[in-house]
């Protein structure tokens, strides 16, 4: 699946445990903060449709981990979305940008490395039911 909306990042040094790498608990923050980014694109505000009787929550999360990001590194988390009945599917992808600096040392850094895969699915539930969002739907293009 093509991405939509990539957002480029960086490892800061406090999401990184002992073993000098990225905390499993900080990929899921990455992918929330790319998912929010891209909803807050679209001009669509969580507040604003709570406020409506509308709310936008996650009903399934799967991870697979692949390479570890370290300190440092920059990396993209890219987003595709897909819409399966009453579930948006976010695919996302955290892949580790080529770094030239980096690869004088590590030549791993001379390719773009993906470093995780995750789907997370998105519900709404509107005047707390669960149904279809006409209004997601047409901000989402699905």
């Amino acid at each position: 699946m093509q991405p939509i909306f990539p957002l480029p990042m960086v490892v800061r040094d406090y999401e990184c445990d002992i073993q000098g790498i990225v905390n499993n608990a900080v990929y899921q923050n990455y992918n929330e903060h790319c998912r929010s980014s891209f909803i807050s694109s679209l001009g669509i505000e969580f507040a604003e449709l709570h406020d409506r009787g509308m709310d936008v929550v996650v009903a399934q999360l799967n991870m697979r981990f692949k390479v570890p990001l370290r300190p440092g590194d920059k990396f993209e988390v890219r987003l595709a979305l897909e819409k399966q009945g009453l579930r948006y599917v976010f695919h996302q992808d955290i892949v580790r940008l080529v770094d030239e600096k980096r690869a004088e040392k590590d030549p791993s850094y001379q390719k773009e490395v993906l470093s995780l895969r995750a789907q997370t699915d998105i519900v709404a539930i509107i005047n707390g039911r669960l149904s279809d969002c006409p209004e997601l739907n047409e901000k989402f293009g699905l």
